[in-house]
């Protein structure tokens, strides 16, 4: 009855376009969606779908019976035929010649495609087709996989599916006259469910109930769970020790039209939450669909009527490039409310029921700016593209990816608020000064983490890992520098994730939850009472097998009664071996052992999971009574699971196999305990779920500022002033206020600056800039690396540059060179025209807009007038940028723009040759540089001399070569402090091998006032002040060795260390010292003074590399002694 009841919410019309207009879903009423405080909520891990009686859904009406076969359309509803044709139009785009073959069998009267005709395609009532039929009805749009014992079955159109995506091949081979099966066996059923998601499909597996079924009835099977893209199947993890990876998680996403722009709605069913981002332009809306995959994707019928007054979407004006975003996509219209609608669909999609509610991620915030365009983002590398170069690889260390590279990349697509970027910007100041020792910033999906408690699927691997997360919060909260970095971090995690918590609260709460894991899960050593079961006369092998998915998960303490069990039954398994089998053994070995005589011995049948005796010719040829015959005599051949003799050579005895089901039993006990633990962890836990998220928010966040901090700091890059937008009229604008960018020493965001390869430009702007120069003489590169560092300052990163004062723009806008769109069917100019038809639309007083090469695609005059109408405007709106232009007919017009700065890219004579500077100056440059230009491209000499007479005999009266000598650049540089605190050790061994290691190098360098010995943990690592210094380390191995050594790159020598086997628990001691010439002295001289004071080191041999160090070159003096 559950079924009947249930029937009509199966998924609507996800991911499917042509047919949708056909087909109307019946009215519902649903209830009202409020947002939740909390992302906790039922779902189907708690409400397992099971079938298990056929009385439980008599009466349903399918198509396996004659008399309704007659009528298979009166059968289906209209909603269901939808789904048919959806996976139709899915089938036509099969291209296997055996999934072809199974096309031709399937028969459109049921949702799986089956002809009851055809053979093993009976859906008659009780029998398996039947019962997948009745689960494909809850979740038609689904790939069903049914458990049916070592395999996972399909048939009909699923069938044919696995077939054309997941390499399977059809069960019975082709056969014409059965019905279409295939399958996966039980091991690969994860590949199966990557191959299929990775193809855009969703996926329904099936389990069957474990356990003896009773005679004349069916197995019990249950939907375990499901498999989407973006967000993997989980049932069964909790019982194994591998982790799961988990990819990104995919949206559905709808999209409609308002007074205000485009509105883009992602929601997420994982997290049970939405974001709404309303007021979009066209291209900022396109920018966020490329980054983000989805689901499913949703267009709202407002989309269909645009400016153009026709409903022919795309064809004329704004539309068209989000016209050729989508068309390439499978996607749905809908109509109403946009939000309601659309959330009635993801539960249909997802089969929640109507109670389900979804909470609002958005942070309100009047002041955000605007995210970037599509142009502008692929510009700067902010989305790669090629030839471009990569913002996010430069602003990263090639070790930081995964989840904060995601972070970091959000960020700059969609830049912070104003006081959030100051936050940010705060935080990395403190990171780049910290003397201290930071954690490692474990990293934790957090649609993983929600959906593996959820389902109570979180494993031993995962709790240690959430533990990790907890405990570096605690650590960052403990420790004097570290806790204004917490605090720093609080509001950007609330915007991230949409949750507010109070520090105090999420604090203890952290507290509250890493106490709850300590106190389940066994996390140390200290566990010797759960070690493996050892018996001399077993294979330990065995026992490993049997104890080894349970033993060390839990606590002792918790599971005391059951490894009782397991330590009394694995005694009576030895005792039963020694006693049925070890005479026979030592009869064997008292005969003589000539070559084939009798052989003998206890072997571990690992497939069977027992223990057997295994031999050949030991019965005796006359019985004698001697040792060992009567143990012979209760021997009996050995069977495995299924009743079946496993061999000639294996035996057994009833004593064996009735100490092996007790042994089984209790090691079944045990981990079935072991499993309910961790359920029930998983279960409290969820009371907290949203100070998990939060934490492992605020560490990704945490990971990705300390990446950056370290690796400005070694590129030299600098902290800009940020600030925000006067509202006071009467500002003096040279005195900080909204309406000048200054940026001195700038360099291209590509080049590294420590190499001393980049050329630095001072942009001192306080209006709108008119810049011309010649080809190759840097305009674009000027444009591309202003662009970066102003989105750098208003997101709160470091940029290139020596010194910076950056306004929080509304909205940068880079407009570079544009390329035809034969999908739109538009001209490169038409492209151009509508992204400057966007830019002038939103540009204001607080923007900056910056536009390369203006009018390049059309003819010359009018393309010239167009420029200049297009200055006079933004010299309107008041904004700040750059547009840069070949057309010098332009400076013969005339503009009505007030505020217009001329400027130009120097160029310079040199051997009768003019070459670029790339230098920004003052003034205009008419010469272009072409012929030039060309001739080092190798364009033949022929054809640029015939351009240089055609030049002259046209252009020689206007030819003129104007370019104003660079201006004086003014550099400044921000010089700071590094505040040096000592770092205590709780252990008086390591206080005294820093006592050693400071007296040892104080002596050496003649500094002993003012040398620090700094530690980093087992988890730790050394601060961003380290990169780019000279360092003497001491590395503790967890065997009890030192390591002594130095280097250029701290963290990156300590990654190394901690990638080998063994090493993952060392910790350090280190000295930054002046130079690497200094650092190799001391790394000698602690080696070989270190040994001779007694300390045990692995690297001893390389104390005899350099003839510094050695205790034959030191005085009486140098050699020093630790008391």
């Amino acid at each position: 009855m559950h079924w009947i009841a249930t029937r009509n919410a199966v998924v609507s019309l996800p991911r499917w376009r042509s047919f949708a207009f056909l087909f109307r879903s019946p009215f519902r009423t649903h209830s009202s969606l409020k947002p939740s405080p909390l992302l906790l909520n039922t779902r189907y891990s708690e409400r397992r779908y099971c079938l298990g009686d056929g009385k439980a859904v008599k009466g349903i009406t399918t198509a396996s019976s004659k008399k309704v076969k007659t009528k298979s359309t009166d059968v289906l509803t209209d909603k269901d035929l939808s789904h048919l044709l959806w996976w139709k139009e899915r089938l036509q785009t099969c291209k296997k010649p055996s999934t072809l073959q199974l096309i031709e069998r399937l028969m459109y009267t049921n949702l799986l495609g089956l002809d009851p005709s055809l053979r093993n395609g009976s859906l008659k009532d009780g029998n398996l087709n039947w019962e997948m039929l009745q689960f494909k009805s809850r979740f038609p749009r689904e790939v069903l996989l049914c458990r049916v014992g070592d395999f996972y079955e399909a048939i009909g159109i699923d069938a044919c599916i696995l077939v054309e995506y997941a390499g399977l091949n059809p069960f019975g081979g082709l056969r014409s006259d059965s019905a279409p099966k295939a399958g996966c066996p039980v091991v690969n059923l994860r590949q199966t469910l990557d191959d299929l998601t990775r193809n855009g499909y969703s996926v329904c597996i099936v389990e069957e109930v474990q356990g003896p079924t009773p005679a004349r009835s069916r197995k019990g099977r249950f939907i375990s769970g499901h498999a989407h893209p973006g967000s993997p199947y989980v049932y069964g993890l909790v019982g194994v020790d591998h982790d799961l990876d988990f990819p990104e998680p995919m949206p559905v996403v709808g999209i409609s039209r308002s007074a205000r722009g485009y509105c883009m709605i992602s929601i997420f069913e994982t997290m049970k939450a939405y974001s709404l981002d309303d007021g979009l332009t066209e291209e900022a809306l396109v920018t966020k669909l490329r980054t983000r995959r989805c689901h499913h994707l949703f267009l709202h019928a407002s989309l269909r009527h645009n400016a153009s007054g026709t409903c022919r979407w795309g064809e004329f004006g704004e539309g068209g490039l989000l016209w050729g975003e989508c068309s390439g996509r499978n996607f749905e219209w809908f109509e109403g409310d946009t939000l309601s609608e659309l959330l009635l669909k993801v539960k249909d999609v997802y089969g929640l029921d109507d109670e389900v509610s979804f909470r609002n991620v958005n942070v309100p915030s009047e002041n955000r700016p605007r995210p970037l365009h599509l142009g502008t983002a692929t510009q700067i590398g902010a989305l790669p593209t090629e030839g471009i170069p990569c913002l996010l690889k430069v602003l990263l260390p090639s070790t930081c990816s995964g989840l904060p590279s995601l972070y970091v990349r959000d960020l700059l697509l969609n830049p912070p608020a104003y006081d959030i970027a100051l936050k940010i910007q705060e935080t990395c100041k403190l990171m780049s000064t910290i003397t201290c020792s930071v954690p490692e910033f474990t990293c934790v999906s957090s649609a993983k983490l929600v959906k593996l408690l959820e389902q109570r699927e979180a494993n031993y691997i995962e709790f240690c890992r959430i533990k990790h997360v907890l405990d570096e919060v605690l650590h960052m909260h403990r420790h004097p520098e570290l806790v204004e970095i917490l605090k720093l971090l609080m509001e950007p995690t609330w915007v991230a994730t949409g949750l507010k918590i109070d520090f105090e609260t999420f604090v203890n709460e952290c507290h509250w939850a890493s106490d709850s894991i300590g106190e389940m899960i066994s996390l140390d050593d200290d566990e010797s009472h759960q070690n493996v079961s050892k018996c001399a006369n077993i294979p330990n092998e065995f026992f490993y097998d049997m104890e080894s998915s349970w033993r060390g998960r839990v606590k002792g303490i918790h599971i005391e009664e059951e490894i009782t069990q397991v330590a009394k039954s694995a005694e009576a398994l030895s005792l039963a071996v020694t006693e049925d089998f070890h005479p026979i053994i030592s009869r064997i070995k008292a005969m003589a052992a000539s070559l084939g005589g009798s052989k003998g011995e206890i072997v571990y049948a690992k497939e069977h999971e027992s223990v057997w005796f295994k031999g050949k010719r030991f019965t005796p040829s006359v019985w004698g009574g001697t040792a060992g015959e009567e143990q012979i005599k209760q021997l009996k051949p050995a069977f495995d699971s299924k009743g079946k003799k496993v061999g000639e050579e294996w035996f057994t005895s009833q004593k064996v196999e009735a100490a092996l089901v007790r042994y089984h039993e209790a090691t079944e006990n045990a981990n079935a305990r072991v499993l309910e633990l961790l359920r029930e962890l998983s279960t409290k836990l969820q009371t907290k779920i949203n100070v998990l998220v939060f934490a492992s928010m605020l560490l990704v966040i945490a990971k990705a500022l300390f990446s950056h901090a370290c690796e400005g700091r070694r590129r030299k890059w600098v902290f800009p002033t940020l600030v925000g937008f006067s509202t006071d009229e009467a500002a003096n604008p040279l005195d900080g206020g909204a309406t000048r960018m200054k940026l001195t020493g700038l360099s291209p965001y590509w080049f590294d600056v420590a190499s001393g390869t980049a050329v630095h430009n001072t942009v001192d702007m306080q209006s709108l800039f008119l810049l011309t120069g010649p080809n190759g003489g840097g305009k674009s590169s000027l444009l591309r690396s202003i662009c970066a560092a102003a989105l750098l300052g208003i997101c709160g990163f470091m940029v290139p540059a020596e010194s910076a004062y950056i306004p929080h723009f509304d909205s940068i806008m880079l407009h570079m060179k544009s390329y035809d769109s034969p999908v739109d069917g538009k001209s490169s100019f038409q492209v151009e025209m509508s992204e400057i038809r966007s830019i002038v639309s939103q540009a204001t007083s607080r923007s900056l807009v910056l536009i390369d090469e203006i009018c390049r695609g059309t003819e010359t005059a009018k393309g010239t007038c167009i420029a200049g109408s297009v200055i006079e405007n933004l010299d309107a709106s008041g904004c700040l940028g750059i547009v840069s232009t070949h057309l010098h007919g332009i400076f013969d017009l005339p503009l009505t723009a007030k505020n217009v700065t001329y400027k130009a890219m120097g160029a310079q004579n040199v051997e009768g040759q003019t070459k670029p500077t790339w230098k920004l100056t003052d003034g205009v440059c008419r010469e272009s540089l072409a012929f030039e230009t060309a001739k080092r491209e190798g364009v033949p000499e022929t054809i640029i001399q015939r351009a240089e007479a055609l030049y002259i005999s046209v252009y020689a009266k206007d030819a003129s070569f104007g370019v104003v000598r660079p201006n004086k650049t003014e550099t400044s540089s921000n010089s700071g402090r590094e505040i040096s605190k000592p770092v205590s050790s709780e252990r008086s061994l390591e206080k005294d091998l820093a006592k050693a290691i400071l007296k040892i190098c104080g002596i050496k360098m003649n500094e002993p006032v003012g040398l620090e010995c700094l530690s980093i943990g087992a988890r730790e690592l050394p601060p961003p002040s380290t990169v780019g210094s000279s360092c003497v380390y001491v590395m503790k191995r967890p065997d009890k060795r030192l390591y002594i050594g130095q280097t250029d790159d701290l963290e990156g020598r300590i990654r190394a260390h901690r990638a080998k086997e063994g090493l993952q628990g060392s910790s350090f001691l280190y000295l930054v010292v002046q130079g690497k010439s200094m650092a190799c002295q001391l790394e000698t001289l602690l080696i070989n003074q270190l040994h001779e004071q007694g300390y045990s080191l692995a690297n001893l041999a390389d104390g005899k590399h350099r003839n510094f160090g050695t205790s034959s070159s030191l005085t009486a003096s140098d050699v020093v002694s630790i008391s």
